[in-house]
């Protein structure tokens, strides 16, 4: 029988030894102006911004204002962005059902980007540091979705997320 070792209350981490949490000191607040730290989120949203106004007034339904997808045209099989201009076009009017019909993904990160700008803005108006850091886990997960939306789009049974 291996015994394992007793762990001893000198071998707790400080905070664990008192029997409460104390979490790290917040990080120091940015002490650059209010203008020059909107610069980047600014920037980011305005071009977002352009990008959605261009799509919206250049309607990709018409061919010939955009590139076919390679994956599309090569394959026959629908990449995971496959619908994403259209979707765009619908969301820039304000058509939010055809959106999710024509990529059901790209509304979603549209969602999430627009939570993601909304919290990058607060954080700049606080003063605070932006994380944007996600853990390994995160990023595998992320990917497993993508992965899964993009393989069952292209089964018979997922046409209804087919664009």
């Amino acid at each position: 029988m291996n015994p394992t070792p007793s762990v001893t209350a000198a071998d707790a981490p400080a905070w664990a030894q008192a029997g409460r949490y104390t979490p790290p000191p917040p990080p120091p607040a940015d002490s650059r102006p209010l203008g020059r730290r909107l610069l980047a989120p600014l920037g980011a949203l305005t071009g977002v911004v352009a990008a959605f106004t261009y799509v919206g007034t250049v309607d990709p339904n018409e061919p010939g204002h955009y590139p076919v997808c390679p994956l599309l045209r090569l394959t026959g099989l629908y990449c995971p962005g496959c619908g994403g201009l259209r979707s765009a076009h619908a969301v820039a009017h304000g058509d939010f059902a055809t959106a999710f019909g024509a990529n059901a993904l790209a509304v979603i990160g549209y969602g999430a980007f627009a939570l993601l700008m909304v919290l990058w803005l607060v954080r700049v108006f606080r003063g605070r540091p932006v994380r944007t850091g996600l853990a390994n886990g995160w990023w595998w997960a992320i990917g497993a979705l993508v992965a899964v939306f993009t393989l069952v789009r292209n089964l018979p049974f997922g046409s209804a997320l087919a664009p």
